[in-house]
């Protein structure tokens, strides 16, 4: 097919999309199944009219075919595990007895059943439920759930293409099961996996699918030889029969380097290569490969994982490049639109200028239509849109908004004194320990406390005016009184103030500092039905008076024990936000840092002995491939230090990280230099204390002992056992015991008895310990 021929056959499609609904319709239907407000048929019937909403949205937006099976009530990768009939064992009597309940157990756990592993989706704030596989998994398909959504498509008259996870990234992602050898590779249960691939695809083509789009985001990671061998033999065979579905290879985040000739090769008949993340990468390779003679190209130009619109001219020139490289090139966003807020016209409190520099789900879809029309009758069908286009991108390129020279002239000012603490963590340790006195395996919790329907209620209220400031804050003041004097009482060590004040660890600082935007209606899932509104980074940041020193200090003003500071740390602040593409990320996270190291300070000059500042997502962040790591944690551990460095020894500083695989960045944790890490361990079992243990980590750490993101209260026996499991990793001088997160989204009852479990826990194994000659 000639270039012309190639760029007539373009069309616009997308990999998938936000799943909540434009009022989080989902997320209420699900949450009052849970309560029993809700009956199964109804939280079903509530998902199937946000599948039609999607789809008619897409369909009337030009998009000319759409997604289907990337719905999900939890996760996508749980639905793939449920599709394969990769059940645990400790959860079959529960599927089996009602699948909808089953499926949630699975995902949240029940009070006598631990739920699957959380941890997050790549490097984006997705967690997923991790596959538990073992030498003796049974592989069966159900393919219900896809054939029906196809069919709901279908029935619409639409053109739809099923997206299932593929067979090597769900093996990749998976770990051993419980019981079972923790050497054990999920990859090589692959030849026992395929046929029931294979008999999904067959009910997808009976059920109407053209094509079905298999994802492998896990091909653009470092690969082995065994690992792109495995690649190479899964399409070998799925591509083999011949009443299968056209099969699409999809891949994102970033470029596929070592697997593209693996797939290019492939007897498959489209591949999808993400143009935002690894534009260049992607295009030498798949020149280097001579192209795909024969098949179809997605060319991902728009990107799905963040906000600002699209450079079409740019994008044009790059879908210009790829015509001579496929028999067919088709346009689309570089991931799914899951990870971006819904529509930007709903942001009435965003100014007209600022609003025209922004894109979501919907705007990307039109981005995306634009495109593919240019691409398949020239620029001149797309006239108007490309002016508007130039004029958005020249609007933001030169407004004000987004350069501060006092920010740009502090930050040039840095030096390496700067983001180093005065004296080493030995004799800060000594003078934590005169300064606070704690007890051996010091009881604390990650930082906030359950947010009450009545808090958010006062929140509402405020934001509407039918309170006022002073009522609000009476409720604020109350609400810190109750979690002060329950912590007290239940003989935690180390207190919190709860956040009650807090809309989210993200949001609320970036309400408070210059150069961020905060959305009103811009919800992105995370997990579950848990939803946040990621703030938009737009300029440079500064703080322009203190955010959290009046609140804590009242909180240490009820109590004689320690209470911390909290705050969010600054490639935290960079990861859940939607950051600005317009410079190094690196420049950035520098003006964060400096920002929050003026919080830091005085919060420790009004008396707060203890700050901890949170960076769960420094492993998320992580780059995908190897080579590009180095460089990010060099900045990102610098962006830390620089924040915390500039307290006395005595100041205890904490960091928190959870639900991410620590063994990758062990080192980075050390070159923290935080004095206590509290990390997430309840669902892994204890492994990060053994990461920790082997790198020889040399400072205090709290593997937690209470899973948070389920509703099951653990008992006492069941967290000193986890307990007894950190200590034979971590000597009990510098164990600490907390939950695994925080408890914002958790109820009060079960919040009390874990609580009062955890502190029993801890006290039973201090009893354990040998005393001190």
């Amino acid at each position: 097919m000639t270039s012309k021929s190639a760029a007539a056959a373009a069309r616009a499609t997308v990999y998938g999309y936000p799943r909540q609904g434009r009022g989080r319709e989902l997320k209420k239907a699900i949450e009052g199944y849970w309560k029993g407000r809700v009956d199964a048929d109804a939280l079903r019937a509530t998902a199937a009219e946000l599948r039609r909403t999607n789809w008619r949205q897409l369909a009337e937006a030009g998009i000319q075919e759409v997604p289907t099976g990337d719905f999900s009530y939890y996760d996508h990768v749980l639905d793939t595990s449920v599709m394969v009939g990769a059940i645990p064992g400790r959860h079959r009597a529960a599927v089996e007895a009602d699948a909808l309940d089953g499926y949630f157990a699975m995902a949240r756990g029940t009070q006598d059943v631990a739920p699957l592993e959380m941890t997050k989706w790549f490097d984006t704030n997705y967690h997923y439920l991790v596959p538990e596989l073992g030498p003796d998994t049974v592989f069966t398909a159900d393919s219900a759930k896809q054939v029906a959504e196809l069919r709901e498509a279908l029935a619409l008259g639409l053109t739809a293409r099923p997206v299932l996870v593929g067979p090597v990234t769900y093996l990749l992602l998976a770990k051993p099961a419980p019981g079972v050898a923790a050497d054990f590779d999920p990859l090589t249960l692959l030849d026992r996996l395929l046929p029931v691939y294979a008999e999904v695809l067959s009910d997808l083509r009976a059920a109407g699918a053209e094509w079905v789009q298999l994802d492998e985001p896990a091909l653009v990671q470092d690969r082995t030889p065994a690992e792109l061998n495995a690649a190479m033999r899964a399409y070998r065979d799925l591509g083999a029969p011949t009443d299968r579905p056209k099969l699409l290879l999809a891949s994102y985040f970033d470029q596929l380097g070592d697997a593209l000739p693996v797939l290019a090769k492939a007897p498959v008949e489209g591949l999808a290569l993400d143009f935002t993340e690894a534009a260049a990468a992607n295009l030498d390779a798949l020149a280097a490969v001579g192209g795909l003679p024969g098949k179809r190209l997605i060319a991902g130009v728009v990107n799905g994982r963040n906000i600002w619109v699209n450079d079409l001219t740019k994008s044009l020139a790059t879908l210009g490049t790829l015509l001579g490289l496929a028999d067919r090139v088709d346009v689309a966003a570089s991931c799914s639109l899951l990870h971006v807020p819904l529509d930007a016209t709903a942001e009435r409190d965003i100014e007209p200028q600022i609003l025209r520099w922004l894109a979501f789900a919907r705007q990307k879809t039109a981005e995306i239509v634009t495109l593919a029309k240019g691409l398949a009758q020239g620029t001149g069908s797309i006239t108007g849109e490309l002016a508007a286009n130039r004029a958005a991108l020249a609007s933001r390129a030169n407004s004000p908004i987004t350069r501060d020279p006092a920010v740009r002239t502090r930050v040039g000012a840095v030096t390496d004194t700067d983001a180093r603490r005065s004296q080493p963590y030995g004799e800060r340790a000594a003078a934590q320990r005169a300064h606070l006195g704690l007890p051996l395996l010091p009881t604390t919790t990650i930082g906030s406390f359950p947010q009450t329907a009545e808090l958010r209620v006062a929140r509402a209220d405020l934001r509407a005016g039918r309170i006022d400031t002073a009522s609000y804050e009476e409720r604020i003041k109350a609400e810190i009184q109750e979690v002060i004097s329950f912590q007290e009482k239940t003989g935690l060590d180390v207190l919190v103030h709860g956040e009650a004040e807090r809309n989210d660890m993200v949001q609320y600082f970036a309400e408070q500092l210059t150069g961020y935007l905060a959305t009103q209606h811009g919800w992105v899932q995370s997990y579950g039905t848990r939803y946040v509104r990621p703030p938009i980074l737009a300029g440079d940041i500064s703080r322009p008076e203190p955010m959290t020193v009046r609140w804590t200090t009242y909180a240490q003003s009820l109590t004689p024990r320690p209470v911390k500071g909290m705050l969010t740390g600054p490639v935290t602040m960079l990861a859940w936000s939607f950051v600005r593409d317009d410079q190094p990320l690196g420049d950035t996270a520098r003006q964060v840092a400096l920002a929050l190291r003026d919080e830091v300070n005085d919060l420790e000059t009004a008396g707060t002995s203890v700050i901890q500042v949170d960076e769960p997502a420094l492993r998320e962040t992580l780059p995908l491939r190897a080579a590009d790591r180095p460089g990010y944690l060099a900045w990102a551990t610098e962006a830390f230090r620089l924040t915390t460095a500039g307290v006395r020894p005595d100041t205890q500083i904490h960091t928190h990280m959870c639900y991410a695989e620590f063994g990758d960045i062990v080192q980075a944790i050390d070159d923290l230099d935080a004095d206590v890490i509290s990390l997430e361990a309840a669902r892994s079992h204890m492994q990060v204390a053994r990461e920790l243990a082997a790198h020889g980590y040399p400072r205090e750490a709290g593997p937690g002992v209470y899973d948070i993101h389920s509703p099951r209260v653990p008992s006492a026996d069941e967290a000193a056992a986890l307990l007894r499991k950190g200590l034979e990793a971590i000597p009990a001088e510098r164990l600490w015991v907390n939950p695994d997160c925080g408890l914002k989204t958790r109820g009060w009852p079960e919040t009390r008895a874990s609580l009062d479990n955890l502190v029993a826990a801890a006290h039973a194994v201090r009893a354990e310990l040998p005393t001190a000659d």
